[in-house]
C-alpha cells in the first residue's frame, strides 16, 4: 500500500485507462538541456523505480528527449512493465545535433516517431501520443493541424496507438482535432501563475477529458511569488508542494506529472497530493494569477 494518496484517480475517455492524478514527467532524466545522457544513471533508474514503488503509474515522456535517451532510461528502469501503467509520449519535434527543437510533423515524420517510442520502450502499442504544435516559443500559435491528427487517427488504425492527445494546442485546435477523431487528453502549459487555459480546462473537464499542465513549477523559469511563499510557511510545506497542491484544487481533471532527476524532490512532489487547501487559502492563491499580470 503506498503511503500516498497521489491526488485520486481518473480514468481517460473511452478507455479502459486509469491513473492516478500525480504522476511522472521524464523529461529531466536525460542530460543538461534535455540533450544526451544524465550525469547519474543510477539515479535516473532509481528515480523511476521509487516513482513506480509509490503507486505513480502515469509516466510521461518523449522519444525526442535525449533524444531517445529518457525513454531507453525508462526501459532500463521498468521493463517488462507493470499491469496498470501508463506510458504516454508526445510527436511533433526533433532534437537534431546542434540541441535545438525543430518540427518533425509531416506524416512520414510522425509514423517513424511512432516507431521509434516503440522500439526504445519495448513495447508494442502506444498507450496514449499526443501531437506537440511546435508553437512560438513554450506558448500555443494558430494553425491548423488536421494533416497530423489525421496521420496518428490512421496509425491508431492499424493497432500502434491506442489513444490520442494534443500538446501546446490552442481552444481551435483542440475542437480541430476532436472532430477528426476522440482526444483523451490536452497538455497544455498552465500553472497558479499561468492561467491562460482557465475556460479551455472548464470545458475539458465537462467532457471527461484529461489536464495535463505542463510546466506545473514554471518550468525553466521557476514560480517565484510572495504569497506563495507566505502560505506555504503557514501550512509547513514547499512553495513547490503548494503550486501542486493548487492544480489538484483546481479541477479534477487536472494530471499532474512534474518532473525531476533527484529521489528528494520526488519524494516531496508526491506529498503534496496530501495538502488540503480550504476555500480562503485556494481564493488567496487565486490572486496569484492577478497580480502577475498587473
Amino acid at each position: 500500500m503506498s503511503e500516498y494518496a497521489l491526488g485520486g484517480q481518473f480514468t481517460f475517455p473511452g478507455t479502459p485507462l486509469t491513473v492516478h492524478r500525480m504522476g511522472y514527467g521524464a523529461m529531466q532524466l536525460s542530460g543538461p538541456g534535455i540533450y544526451g545522457p544524465p550525469k547519474d544513471p543510477e539515479t535516473a533508474v532509481a528515480v523511476l523505480r521509487e516513482a513506480v514503488a509509490a503507486g505513480v503509474n502515469h509516466i510521461d515522456t518523449s522519444d525526442y528527449y535525449g533524444p531517445h535517451v529518457t525513454n531507453q532510461i525508462i526501459r532500463r528502469a521498468l521493463h517488462p512493465y507493470p499491469a496498470g501503467l501508463v506510458i504516454v509520449t508526445k510527436l511533433g519535434a526533433r532534437r537534431p545535433a546542434d540541441k535545438s527543437w525543430q518540427p518533425y510533423n509531416s506524416p512520414r515524420d510522425l509514423a517513424a516517431g511512432v516507431h521509434d517510442n516503440l522500439q526504445n520502450l519495448g513495447i508494442d502499442v502506444l498507450d496514449v501520443v499526443n501531437y506537440r504544435v511546435m508553437g512560438s516559443g513554450h506558448g500555443p500559435s494558430e494553425g491548423s493541424i488536421a494533416e497530423q491528427i489525421t496521420a496518428l487517427a490512421d496509425l491508431q488504425r492499424q493497432g500502434l496507438i491506442r489513444s490520442i492527445g494534443v500538446s501546446n494546442a490552442t481552444a481551435t485546435q483542440v475542437a480541430e482535432a476532436q472532430a477528426i477523431t476522440d482526444i483523451v487528453c490536452v497538455q497544455n502549459n498552465y500553472n497558479v501563475a499561468h492561467r491562460d487555459d482557465d475556460t479551455l480546462i472548464d470545458t475539458l473537464a465537462r467532457q471527461g477529458i484529461a489536464y495535463v499542465p505542463f510546466f506545473p513549477l514554471g518550468g525553466f523559469t521557476p514560480l517565484q511569488s510572495s504569497t506563495l511563499n507566505a502560505v506555504a510557511e503557514r501550512l509547513g510545506a514547499t512553495p513547490m508542494q503548494l503550486a501542486l497542491a493548487w492544480l489538484l484544487h483546481r479541477s479534477p481533471n487536472i494530471l499532474l506529472i512534474p518532473g525531476t532527476s533527484s529521489l528528494a524532490h520526488l519524494r516531496e512532489n508526491l506529498a503534496a497530493a496530501d495538502l488540503t487547501l480550504d476555500p480562503p487559502t485556494l481564493a488567496e492563491l487565486d490572486g496569484i494569477a492577478t497580480a502577475a499580470h498587473a
